[in-house]
This record gives C-alpha cells, sequence and structure tokens, in this order.
C-alpha cells in the first residue's frame, strides 16, 4: 500500500504484536475476536479484500479498513479512504496519519496492521467546516 503513494513515511508494522496478541488468543489468555459494532459496520461496506484468510477463523472474509486522522483534515479526520482516495489527499494536505487495521467479517477478529504519514510537507489550515446531515436538525431544516 505504501508503495503506490508517494510520501509515506514513518511506516510502523504492527505484526510482532499481532503475533504476539495470536499467541495469547490461542493459549486462552485473551479474547481479541471482539471488533465494536461500529467496526463491524465498516467493514461490511467500506472493507477491502485483504487477500490473505484470517489469522483466527481462517476463512476468506478478511477485509482491511484505511483510517485517516490530523489536524489539517479537520472535520474529514476520522475518515475512511481507499487507496485511491488516499493519493488524492497526499497532494492536498501537509501531514495526515494513515492507519490499516483488519478485520475478519466472520469471527470478528480485528487488529492494527500498520500506520503511516502521508502529505507534502507543507503546512495549511483546515479546510472550512461544510454542512452535512448531521448538521440537519429534526425537523428538516439546517441548524445554525
Amino acid at each position: 500500500m505504501a508503495s503506490q503513494v508517494r510520501t509515506a513515511r514513518g511506516f510502523i508494522d504492527y505484526s510482532l504484536d499481532k503475533r504476539a496478541t495470536l499467541l495469547n488468543l490461542f493459549k486462552g489468555v485473551v479474547d481479541a475476536c471482539d471488533a465494536d459494532p461500529y467496526l463491524m459496520r465498516a467493514a461490511k461496506y467500506h472493507g477491502e479484500k485483504a487477500g490473505r484468510n484470517c489469522p483466527v477463523c481462517k476463512k476468506d472474509r478478511l477485509v482491511e479498513i484505511r483510517y485517516i486522522f490530523g489536524d489539517q483534515l479537520g472535520q474529514f479526520s476520522g475518515r475512511i479512504k481507499t487507496p485511491e482516495e488516499l493519493i488524492e489527499l497526499e497532494k492536498e494536505f501537509g501531514e495526515f496519519a494513515v492507519y490499516i487495521v483488519e478485520v475478519c467479517r466472520d469471527c470478528s477478529w480485528n487488529h492494527l496492521c500498520t500506520s503511516f504519514l502521508l502529505g507534502d510537507g507543507r503546512v495549511r489550515k483546515p479546510p472550512r467546516r461544510q454542512r452535512t446531515l448531521e448538521d440537519e436538525d429534526f425537523s428538516g431544516n439546517l441548524g445554525s
């Protein structure tokens, strides 16, 4: 993934942590198949096939979700983006973090896979806040 974008830096691979978590899971020490309902919903509607089977249940229902966070993103921080959208965003923002989470849609396994920074390095102010459906009140009128 990081090789498709030009400005990736600060790359962290969480494979060793994943391995330790899986060992503890199989020993019965932890329960790592506990994905939050919101994460499961995100996996259902926004997850992209990971190309590998779930390390817990071995089924082909493992997906990856890419979350972005950063002060320069303004209200867009915390959103899910596709790899193609990341390529566009790295040209528009100075710096933001990308977190790739794997989720099994069958057994609810979830784990942070990688994180890295993207952006062209130029400091910018967050974009102006845009009205969204969340800004509407119950009467259908836009709130103040």
